[in-house]
């Protein structure tokens, strides 16, 4: 028998949009532990959401598939959107006008943790350095929690730190941005918690009023324009990271990215920088391979930056952005090096997958921009077989077809975005690359063995999102990996033939 909070039972809670993430499975596992009367609605059907029903399957929850109907807005005492739901949406609209409490799995996380949160966000490389700024922190505080955006919710693991009723909020002050709804007994937790926000999830930060104590930003390039309809719009929405911050808050931003050296103005909180070009006042750079740290005039060698072992400058960035955050959290510099060189390369970004007859393979598959399929393409030397296209959300091309003419020997298409890269491609002053269409991604791996040279490198950097051939960049990155594992098997058992048949 669950124990469930007597402020919750019976509260009406209705998820709008399920997804195959883990946000709204995350929301409904939460309410119905609690004891509320949870609906879950979405337009997808009981098929395409067998994987996030089947992990509910424990709870008395409520389902309308195939459809949304006002009358579970109506009758709801509480709303959680999903992140992919747009703030037009008529079902959101439809509550704010009846005055129904709105709430995200993200704002519920920040409004029930008793720890003190950081988050990172950026265009390109903010789960990398998610991921290191939680090991970096965990060689101090060993039960730091990592998750958001990053595919993980740390909301049930919330929920389960705290099994004393008397320190779970009260459900009104869920719905009042006014109030303070974090645990008012026991002592704080002072193992951080670290969250990847996307944009869509700091939009809905501005319901409860919430930024993060520290904050970090990579970089900041056009993205998700299907979703916010213009950059003005995606930068506006990536600025709530830092907007409600107070002047003891930090916020630690890319100095050498130009959008965001002009953050400084309107940043409540204290502007901490990082840099790989360029000496900052106040933070870290990187010299001559070493990562200082400085603060007005006293300097000081933080660790080396050429033990790393992911590749390309994006990443030395990546890293100069963790380690900067690791200062201010006061981690001492021998665990910071330890952890640096221990780190391995985030799967399905970068991550090297293997090497077969001389030629490398890398996923990139969360790279889902063009701007940080430019950044991939840099990070090698080698000469390069590149795997690109997906689903369109509208963003330019010609940035990235100019550096695929300076960098790749072919690239092979695959996705509804095809047509759009070869055009940009082949109107490109520069264009000498070779362009090949490919139906499936399993034809455009065993292509690219066909065509690849010993020492060439082959990556899939997409550019894209996923959703016209995958569920999710994880699944394409896997399906990528699968693939090349296939390769591997079959060049070996030519290999065995080859070397049975010398032998007889």
């Amino acid at each position: 028998m669950v124990k469930v909070s007597r402020e919750f039972a019976g509260r009406r809670v209705t998820i709008l949009g399920l997804g195959v993430f883990s946000g709204g499975t995350s929301s409904a596992r939460y309410f119905a532990a609690q004891g509320a009367d949870v609906t879950v609605t979405d337009l997808q059907s009981d098929k395409e959401l067998s994987t996030s029903i089947k992990s509910l399957s424990n709870w008395p929850i409520r389902y309308v598939l195939g459809e949304h109907r006002e009358k579970d807005i109506i009758d709801a005492d509480l709303v959680v959107v999903n992140p992919a739901i747009k703030i037009e949406n008529p079902f959101v609209q439809l509550a704010q006008n009846r005055g129904i409490p709105l709430t995200t799995e993200t704002n519920l996380v920040f409004q029930l943790s008793n720890r003190p949160i950081i988050g990172i966000t950026g265009s390109n490389g903010k789960t990398t350095t998610t991921q290191l700024i939680g090991e970096l922190l965990r060689s101090v505080y060993p039960t730091t929690l990592v998750g958001g955006n990053i595919g993980k919710s740390v909301l049930n693991e919330l929920n389960n730190e705290s099994k004393n009723v008397a320190l779970k909020p009260k459900f009104e002050n869920l719905l009042d941005s006014k109030k303070n709804p974090s645990y008012t007994s026991g002592e704080n937790d002072p193992n951080p918690l670290v969250l990847e926000l996307s944009s869509f999830q700091l939009q809905r930060l501005s319901w409860i009023r919430k930024s993060p104590k520290l904050a970090v930003v990579t970089n900041l390039s056009p993205n998700h324009l299907d979703w916010h309809g213009s950059f003005e719009s995606y930068e506006e929405a990536k600025k709530y990271i830092g907007l409600y911050q107070n002047d003891n808050n930090q916020i630690v931003l890319n100095a050498d990215d130009k959008q965001l050296r002009m953050w400084k103005d309107f940043c409540p909180g204290q502007v901490v920088w990082f840099s790989t070009e360029r000496t900052v006042k106040k933070g870290c750079y990187l010299h001559n391979g070493q990562i200082i740290y400085r603060d007005k005039n006293d300097e000081k060698i933080v660790c080396s930056s050429r033990s790393f072992q992911l590749p390309g400058g994006h990443n030395q960035a990546n890293l100069v952005a963790a380690v900067t955050l690791a200062c201010l959290a006061g981690i001492p510099p021998p665990l910071i090096q330890s952890t640096v060189e221990n780190f391995k390369a985030v799967e399905h970004r970068l991550e090297k997958v293997g090497i077969i007859n001389e030629i490398s393979y890398y996923n990139d598959s969360a790279c889902t921009t063009p701007t940080s399929t430019v950044t991939a393409l840099r990070a090698f030397e080698n000469p390069l077989i590149l795997i690109a296209g997906g689903y369109d959300k509208g963003i330019d091309f010609d940035n990235m077809a100019e550096e695929i003419n300076l960098r790749a020997r072919a690239v092979i298409l695959i996705g509804s975005t095809g047509d759009r890269i070869e055009q940009a491609i082949k109107k490109n002053a520069s264009y000498n690359t070779e362009v090949i269409r490919a139906k499936t991604l399993d034809e455009a791996v065993y292509v690219s063995s066909v065509i690849a040279q010993p020492k060439d490198t082959v990556l899939l950097s997409p550019g894209c999102a996923s959703y016209d051939m995958f569920v999710n960049f994880e699944e394409r990155g896997n399906k990528f990996k699968a693939a090349v594992i296939e390769l591997d098997r079959k060049s070996k058992n030519n290999t065995n033939h080859k070397n049975q048949v010398a032998e007889d």
